[in-house]
């Protein structure tokens, strides 16, 4: 393991440079010290500063090919000048000393123009760039004097040396599949609406839908929000993708689809939903040849099955499907169920599988008396998806011929019960509560707040900090649950808060349905047990979480079956990344990641926001824009969309609003 020999990393001053290692102070940062488990880092360049590693590394060069980085970047931009002319400058000097013809005005110069560019450039990447060259400048100014005075060029000035940059924003970085959020905004800015949605599709296919239902932790990570409020990123991605559907537009590829391979190597997946078509859709891309087999008569996983038409419109969810199978590579097999016996074959027919199936067996609610099969007693996912078959399919019935005017309780706490309980109101139900062990805060955060707001509206009755302790059943039926009320109890050594049961704070509820909604689990009889494939704690496959390749080799798995009940966009981010990894795979036999995913892994343990910044230089109080909902009168008795998404000068509005946070960092390796 290597250590920090100097940093100056997010106000951190580290220098170790004339210690004895076991003196050395550690920092208190993920810095990249290991590039790869096999390949030590020379040095950590960003935003925020500089760390090295290696007593051997060349720091005028670091600098010089940083701003290297940053004149790539600029000149594409070109949308102000301190950020144009200053990154030509920036390097022009830095190579200009690094290769010994430098002199002390060209010191000055440099710093001169990077404190302009830290003040005037129009976006954070030209106001950020500048910081780690002017510490290095300060705190290595002898070998920056060096050079000079003895006109010599800096020490690994020819030499080979690794430089991996990566651009990235806290909000890409926070988005699991690392959408290059500004791009797309920007493009909304600018009313070139196609141009927003191939910024999405380079790693979110699913644009419709991630516009629609994402839980948006990429808001989270919005430094606008350290000013005002953030940016209502969600919304501003449908703007893209409704453009070209409502314009019959043809599809908008990242890029051009490549001609399908002639080498005979194909990959099957297991499961049409979110990760399944994702997987899909980028080995299409790549002109590799997929198969996907999945056991509903239609496409689309759970998002299809159970998540509601007021949330996710089947015919919008469907275009998102169109892009994946109307490309050439792409084959599908529905009502194909995918036992143990015909995974083996599957995988022997195969260059490679992905395993891509959902969770979608409900778990208990770990009560007395809980049983299957008596009246009443129905499973989250079973009950969504009659709903949702019905009235997007037309196949099966109405769930109101059973829910009418009956007393729902459903327990919980994530979207599936939202979807529940919401359902519920829509199917007739006299009455739906939700009962939750948590808080109205812990529930918001698990879902969020418009959609707990709407639910509220609605009429469901939330009881916080409650368990059902024994359901209770009269001739097969269920009639009465008794619940358990608790609270939270603060540690007198100021510890976590404890869920304690309150004494005599037990309680009957009349009701006709109990919705389990807790969780689901992975029905894994599909997978051969002699395979004796690893599993995770929690009953689904174990990868190592960056390659996505199980114990057994050429097998793969990725979204719900990897890590247990999951957002859409994480399923999304995991199965392009296993997508990327298969690519090679199918190349070169072995498993690798791209520097650009090896960089994503490292500035997620780094993490790229700071909820602690304060940002200056930008006009705060720029409201953010609320997009128009229908009533509750218009919606609660229907399936039509509850968000209407923004108008086109509300959007534009709202994505001037963007700071366009873009920053770089390198590695030396």
């Amino acid at each position: 393991m290597a250590g920090v020999l100097f940093s100056t990393w997010r106000g951190e001053f580290i220098d170790n440079r004339n210690k004895v290692i076991d003196e050395w102070t550690p920092s208190a940062f993920a810095l990249p010290e290991n590039y790869t488990a096999h390949k030590a880092s020379k040095a950590f360049i960003g935003w925020d500063g500089v760390a090295l590693f290696d007593n051997d590394i060349d720091v005028v060069r670091l600098a010089k090919e940083y701003a290297a980085q940053y004149q790539v970047y600029s000149e594409a931009c070109g949308r102000c000048a301190p950020g144009r002319w200053g990154g030509r400058i920036l390097y022009d000097l830095l190579d200009k000393i690094a290769r010994g013809e430098g002199s002390y005005n060209d010191i000055d110069h440099l710093k001169e123009v990077s404190e302009t560019m830290m003040v005037t450039s129009k976006c954070e990447i030209g106001r950020t760039v500048p910081k780690p060259i002017l510490d290095l400048m300060e705190h290595f100014n002898d070998v920056f004097s060096d050079l000079i005075d003895n006109h010599k060029p800096s020490k690994h000035y020819n030499a080979e040396v690794n430089y991996i940059a990566k651009v990235t924003a806290p909000c890409t970085d926070m988005c699991p599949a690392h959408v290059d959020i500004p791009a797309y905004i920007e493009g909304v800015r600018d009313l070139q609406f196609s141009d927003s949605l191939s910024a999405t599709r380079q790693t979110m296919p699913l644009a419709h839908t991630c516009g629609r239902v994402c839980p948006h932790p990429c808001e989270d990570a919005c430094r606008r929000a350290n000013l005002d409020s953030p940016v209502s990123i969600m919304e501003l991605k449908r703007l893209g993708a409704d453009y070209e559907t409502d314009h019959a537009l043809p599809w908008q590829h990242p890029y051009d689809p490549k001609p399908l391979r002639n080498d005979g190597k194909k990959v099957a997946i297991i499961g049409a939903g979110p990760a399944g078509l994702t997987a899909a859709y980028y080995l299409a891309l790549e002109g590799i040849k997929v198969d996907i087999f999945e056991e509903l008569p239609v496409l689309g996983g759970e998002v299809a099955v159970g998540v509601p038409q007021y949330r996710m419109p089947i015919e919008k969810y469907n275009k998102d499907i169109e892009l994946v199978t109307s490309m050439e590579a792409v084959t599908v097999y529905t009502n194909h169920r995918v036992d143990a016996v015909r995974l083996k074959e599957i995988e022997a027919e195969y260059d490679a599988t992905l395993l891509a199936f959902g969770t979608r067996l409900s778990k208990k609610v770990g009560a007395e008396n809980e049983k299957h099969d008596v009246e009443g007693y129905w499973g989250a996912i079973s009950m969504l998806d009659k709903v949702n078959l019905w009235h997007k399919y037309r196949i099966g019935s109405p769930a109101e011929e059973d829910l009418k005017d009956k007393v729902v309780v459903c327990v919980g706490g994530g979207f599936t019960s939202m979807d529940v309980v919401r359902c519920s109101i829509r199917e007739g139900a006299k009455k739906v509560i939700m009962l939750y062990r948590r808080d109205e805060k812990t529930i918001i955060g698990n879902t969020t707040y418009e959609e707990y707001h709407e639910a509220v509206e609605e009429g469901v009755e939330f009881i916080f900090h409650s368990a059902v302790e024994r359901i209770y059943d009269e001739n097969g039926k269920i009639t009465k649950l008794l619940v358990n009320r608790f609270e939270l109890v603060p540690d007198p050594n100021g510890g976590r808060a404890q869920l304690l049961k309150v004494e005599d704070g037990d309680f009957e509820i009349e009701c006709d349905y109990l919705i389990p909604a807790v969780s689901q689990a992975a029905d894994l009889q599909l997978l051969p047990s002699e395979w004796e494939l690893a599993m995770t704690s929690w009953g689904t496959l174990l990868t190592n979480g960056k390659d996505y390749m199980t114990s057994r080799e050429g097998l793969f798995a990725a979204g719900d079956c990897e890590y247990g009940p999951m957002t859409i966009v994480n399923a999304v981010g995991q199965a392009k990344r296993a997508a990327s990894v298969m690519v090679r795979y199918l190349d070169t036999g072995k498993i690798s990641l791209s520097n650009d995913e090896i960089m994503e892994d490292h500035l997620k343990a780094l993490k790229v926001y700071d909820k602690k910044e304060k940002v200056s230089g930008w006009m705060p109080g720029i409201a953010r824009k609320s997009s128009e909902k229908l009533g509750v009168d218009e919606r609660k008795d229907n399936n039509k969309e509850v968000n209407l998404g923004f108008t086109g000068e509300e959007a534009l509005r709202e994505a001037e609003r963007c700071m366009r946070c873009y920053y770089i960092s390198m590695v030396a390796v």
